[in-house]
């Protein structure tokens, strides 16, 4: 809670990923990868409820386990490749105000991005009330060698600068520096959320990130990378 604001942390965890088959709790740095979200959100100093939204008996089980709640089963409509994260949400939501539970804020933690800390929810939501014209909050980091300075096409068989600069001529001191949402932390006011039918609009600020926690997990070079870099900073290597 902040400012008498009761927050929802929302995990959703289907059980049909396709790229990298039950990924949500495939081990990752000796335990569920879900786990990590699960135990970040819990960390948090200002989330209420931390509620997972799967349709999958194992994945429920887990994250029974770790601590979170699993109050209901996420519908087959709601758990399809073309389901949306906001309707995931959004059905959260109104199940846990059916049954009494009301909430101002509401955060959506993927739990493809297990390097996030509990620290960066905290300093999101905490930026996102301090800020009175925001009415959302999302994870960015900084574009380094993708950024469009440096990015290439290719035109007639041959490569040309995206921006008409040669990349070669251009230092990456001298650039713009520019922003990604890179996906580990979605923060809304609920009623925003409701109105706008998503966390992305005019009324977002960022809440931005080291590089190396922008990771989301889909394949197995992710998991492999992941695991990797979350050992480094339990090991104080990374900050």
């Amino acid at each position: 809670m902040i400012n008498s604001l009761r927050v929802a942390a929302i995990i959703p965890a289907r059980g049909g990923s396709k790229g990298l088959p039950r990924k949500n709790i495939l081990p990752f740095a000796g335990k569920p990868l879900i786990s990590w979200t699960i135990d970040q959100a819990r960390a948090s100093r200002l989330i209420d409820h931390v509620v997972v939204s799967t349709d999958d008996d194992e994945i429920a089980e887990v994250a029974r386990k770790y601590g979170a709640m699993v109050p209901f089963r996420r519908p087959a409509a709601l758990a399809s490749d073309t389901a949306s994260s906001v309707d995931v949400v959004l059905h959260a939501l109104d199940l846990m105000e059916q049954n009494g539970s009301g909430f101002s804020i509401v955060g959506l933690l993927e739990p493809t991005s297990p390097l996030r800390e509990g620290a960066d929810i905290d300093g999101a939501i905490h930026k996102l009330v301090e800020t009175p014209q925001a009415e959302s909050i999302v994870g960015v980091a900084v574009v380094e060698c993708s950024h469009p300075a440096f990015l290439l096409r290719e035109q007639g068989g041959f490569l040309v600068p995206y921006t008409g600069t040669p990349a070669n001529n251009v230092r990456r001191q001298d650039v713009e520096p520019l922003l990604f949402l890179e996906g580990s932390i979605y923060v809304a006011y609920v009623d925003s959320l409701r109105r706008r039918r998503g966390f992305y609009h005019e009324r977002t600020i960022g809440w931005q990130v080291a590089r190396y926690k922008s990771l989301e997990i889909d394949a197995m070079c992710d998991l492999i990378a992941g695991e990797a870099l979350m050992t480094a900073r339990l090991e104080g290597k990374l900050t």
